[in-house]
């Protein structure tokens, strides 16, 4: 038995939201509001989507003074997200120190758990996707594409694993939102290390896409969380060693939407998680001698609440509430496996940015591979261009002057699935 070193404070049930959403589901046994959280002993480093190596999944019962260890059995457990009947929860774990992490599953109401994936290497972020799937993310060694931690599918029994994303970058931080695509942290791994962004894509990896980017000195530092309102709110950290407040976004606009929360607040936020009542449970620490604890957040006034769980033994790295929540849309998909090419539409590559010069004019753009160049094509006289090219590679595109020089690197890294056919306004347009 571990022996549980903790203080618990415990706060009224309106505090947190109505009483209706702390009921026991009578039908199925499973104890719909309990709090579940990531607690570990290691130093986060101001990231909830770091990846330490000795974590803790926790249950506690907001109406008593209970906590369980829900993950006695693992050596390390994390990432824990509820399933979409509330019945069962995914997590992250590994038996033992030197074994890969593993997706496990484990039934709410008798608390059985079984293994999902069995693969070499590590395994992190599960989500659940409608249609009895799952995505998570998996590092990915000697990799000619030259990624790091890669987005994966599979089916809820481990079978029909499917990898979705082969440009060079991490993907973390994964979250299924309402409208069926998966939202997730990227950041470049080649050839250099990029600034992290919010990306959006469908399941089946068509349609990736820039959802969030934060300003050059900031970081994000959870994933991001879809409120009841229409928004979604996440944690960022402002320099190196700044402050980590809880930023909030428009679905509609969230390149241009962005407000701060908890600006006027002393402290340190690593982790948001918006409940039903239109409040928040994050994960906060007054100074950098603490330890990160998990309080209530009014969103509406800006004001901390009180202390539902802090240890200054461990931090809490991530939370989730134990109910019935909606189900995404099944997306359809387009993606052909007996297809080997993608086709990628641009309107007109000289449309430009509104904070750009309108100086570009190019008549050829430059297909860049990961140690190559790929090939030159001329564009039409509109702008526009038309192109094919093998699905699952990565590339980017350059246009070149009239002169044959480079005039700008339009894009990141872009990988097209099999079959798909993606199109943009124009190289160079405000996102």
């Amino acid at each position: 038995m571990i022996k549980i070193r903790a203080t618990l404070v415990f706060t009224v049930l309106m505090a947190i939201g109505s009483a209706s959403f702390f009921t026991q589901s009578c039908k199925n046994n499973t104890p719909d509001g309990m709090i579940i959280f990531t607690r570990t002993a290691d130093d986060l480093k101001g990231d909830s989507s770091a990846y330490t190596s000795h974590c803790q999944i926790i249950a506690i019962d907001p109406r008593g003074s209970s906590l369980n260890v829900l993950s006695n059995d693992y050596y390390s457990a994390q990432s824990p997200v509820i399933s979409y009947d509330g019945k069962h929860m995914l997590f992250s774990g590994k038996l033992t120190k030197n074994d890969a992490s593993q997706i496990w599953e484990m039934n709410l109401a008798s608390h059985k758990v079984r293994q999902v994936t069995s693969m070499a290497d590590n395994c992190f972020c599960p989500d659940y996707l409608p249609g009895e799937r799952i995505v998570f993310s998996k590092i990915i060694t000697n990799d000619t594409l030259k990624a790091g931690y890669s987005i994966f599918t599979c089916n809820l029994d481990g079978s029909n694993t499917q990898r979705i994303t082969f440009n060079p970058a991490d993907y973390r931080a994964l979250n299924v939102m309402k409208d069926g695509r998966v939202l997730t942290i990227e950041s470049q791994v080649y050839p250099e290390r990029g600034n992290r962004i919010l990306m959006v894509l469908r399941p089946d990896g068509t349609k990736a896409e820039l959802f969030y980017n934060s300003a050059a000195d900031s970081k994000i530092t959870s994933s991001a969380k879809e409120t009841t309102d229409g928004r979604l709110v996440f944690t960022e950290k402002n320099g190196l060693a700044g402050k980590g407040n809880i930023i909030s976004i428009s679905y509609n606009r969230p390149l241009h939407s962005t407000k701060n929360l908890s600006s006027e607040i002393t402290g340190d936020f690593m982790y948001a998680l918006p409940l039903s009542s239109g409040k928040l449970l994050v994960s906060y620490r007054k100074s950098l001698s603490e330890r990160y604890g998990l309080y209530e957040f009014d969103p509406e006034n800006q004001v901390l609440g009180k202390a539902i769980y802090a240890d200054n033994s461990y931090n809490v790295a991530d939370v989730v509430v134990t109910g019935m929540h909606e189900r995404p849309k099944n997306l359809p998909s387009e993606v052909d496996m007996g297809v080997k090419t993608g086709l990628l539409l641009c309107q007109d590559v000289n449309v430009l940015n509104p904070q750009q010069a309108n100086t570009i004019k190019s008549s050829t753009i430059q297909i860049v591979g990961i140690d190559s160049i790929l090939g030159r094509v001329d564009v039409e006289s509109d702008g526009s261009f038309y192109l094919k090219v093998i699905a699952d590679k990565p590339f980017r595109i350059q246009t070149i002057g009239k002169d044959g020089t480079v005039v700008q690197s339009t894009c990141g890294w872009i990988s097209l699935r099999p079959n798909e056919r993606r199109g943009c306004i124009g190289c160079h347009e405000d996102p």
